[in-house]
């Protein structure tokens, strides 16, 4: 007996559980989350929210034996670029787990081999394709290759994998416009603003 779930293409892989609503109860009881490997999984949050931009999902990927080892949040908001719908989910998880891949509809579990292949870019551009700050630290994010109705960037952070993955594609230049992350398990803003459910995080879209 084991609490995995088995992925066809992966294996197996963490169970992945995202609360049904979102509040800064539900935010709290996934902080609460033990992660016994790290003193806490970060729980990274664009802060401050950027103009028209809520909090719509949160989730986490783990068991009852292993704790959390990975977690997402969602964040919905008009596209810097298109002025229609957005969304984007941040996701912070440890080696291994497969969630950020999952999400950036990338293959395999770990992104290590696509952001090798930004760093070596035969035409000399393998510098970061944005950079953001996280925890107060200016960090650069890799745009990797995934399905044309999204955008993923990968990168790291306390070292673990960060993930930005955005619905459209276009709304990924919301990365470009100075976008700061606050991890939540240092602290929830009372101020934070929530929204309706994002259909990315809950898998419906």
């Amino acid at each position: 007996m084991h609490s995995e779930w088995r992925c066809d293409d992966c294996g197996d892989v963490p169970p992945f559980r995202v609360a049904q609503h979102i509040s800064l109860e539900i935010v709290d009881s996934v902080l609460r989350q033990p992660a016994p490997t790290v003193d806490h999984m970060p729980l990274w949050c664009p802060w401050p929210l950027p103009p028209g931009w809520m909090v719509t999902g949160v989730g986490w990927a783990g068991d009852d034996r292993f704790g959390a080892r990975a977690t997402a949040l969602a964040c919905s908001g008009p596209d810097p670029l298109g002025g229609g719908p957005a969304d984007v989910v941040l996701i912070a998880e440890q080696p291994g787990v497969g969630l950020g891949t999952r999400f950036g509809g990338i293959p395999g579990i770990d992104p290590g081999h696509l952001v090798a292949e930004c760093l070596e870019d035969p035409n000399g551009h393998a510098g970061p394709h944005a950079k953001i700050k996280a925890g107060g630290h200016r960090i650069p994010f890799w745009s990797v290759k995934s399905p044309a109705d999204r955008s993923a960037y990968v990168s790291e952070a306390k070292g673990m994998w960060l993930y930005a993955v955005a619905w459209p594609a276009s709304a990924g230049y919301l990365l470009a416009e100075q976008l700061e992350l606050h991890d939540l398990s240092e602290g929830v803003p009372p101020e934070l603003v929530f929204g309706a459910p994002s259909p990315y995080l809950h898998g419906r879209a």
